[in-house]
């Protein structure tokens, strides 16, 4: 019993110890952290909601390994997403840059909120005017004639 305990154990923790894990040498602390900052700032091409340094996808890992090689030949953070973008287009990143193609994006979720907003505004108020409208008077003959209705109805009860 104990034996197949184990085993199943060794089972298990098999693929935790094929995983690979990526260990980069930088040469300064400032590139360390801009490596971790480019990695969370990029989004993995295959996983979509996830970024790259927190993507175990083949695609991840080998963007990280060109982040690594980009900064080591010296490329500043604004060149490296740009060749990203270029290479992947502009869902490589999370927040994608200000053009007339994601104008929607920036500013729809704005407009619906104001929109949503404004309709009520509008409806608080006309709510508002319709029973602050005081009621009309009845004519005589309409006097006479409710009058009538009551009657009627205290007859037939």
């Amino acid at each position: 019993m104990i034996k197949r305990i184990g085993l199943l154990v060794l089972m298990l923790l098999s693929p935790v110890a094929l995983a690979a894990i990526d260990t980069y040498e930088f040469e300064t602390e400032e590139q360390r952290a801009r490596f971790y900052q480019l990695g969370a700032e990029l989004r993995c091409p295959k996983c979509q909601n996830q970024n790259i340094a927190d993507s175990n996808a083949p695609i991840a890992t080998d963007l990280r390994r060109e982040i690594y090689r980009l900064l080591d030949e010296g490329y500043s953070n604004k060149e490296i997403v740009e060749f990203m973008v270029m290479r992947y287009g502009e869902f490589v990143r999370y927040r994608p840059a200000l053009t007339a193609q994601t104008a929607v994006l920036w500013f729809a979720p704005a407009a619906f909120l104001l929109i949503g907003f404004g309709t009520l505004v509008y409806m608080l108020r006309s709510r508002r005017r319709a029973h602050a409208k005081p009621e009309q008077e009845l004519s005589d003959v309409e006097r006479q004639r409710l009058q009538n209705l009551l009657k009627k109805k205290t007859e037939d009860d």
